[in-house]
């Protein structure tokens, strides 16, 4: 495969995703960023842990959707994610007419 058509594929698959993203969002509650993934999700806990002088972030998310390319399923019923680096959570206002 020539490096041009991957490249096509990859847009075609970002393409794909957002689109996916744009219709589920309305059935979710939060956005959820880490430095390697972007969820939506029904429910999320944050807790800070210390280890070892180091501080992180363990995340559980229940009724997750994950923007991730080369997932096949994109719907997760509970996702946990420990992060070293910033998370950013925000709480989608809830949509009138659904």
């Amino acid at each position: 495969m020539a490096e041009e058509d991957l490249e096509r594929y990859e847009s075609d698959v970002e393409l794909k995703i957002y689109k996916e993203y744009r219709d589920v969002l309305p059935m979710f509650k939060f956005v959820i960023e880490t430095e390697r993934r972007f969820y939506l999700a029904n429910k999320v806990e944050v807790n800070t842990r210390r280890a070892d002088g180091s501080v992180y972030f363990e995340l559980e998310l229940d009724d997750a959707w994950v923007w991730d390319m080369y997932r096949p399923a994109r719907f997760v019923k509970r996702v946990k994610v420990m992060t070293f680096r910033d998370v950013n959570i925000e709480e989608l206002e809830a949509t009138t007419g659904l």
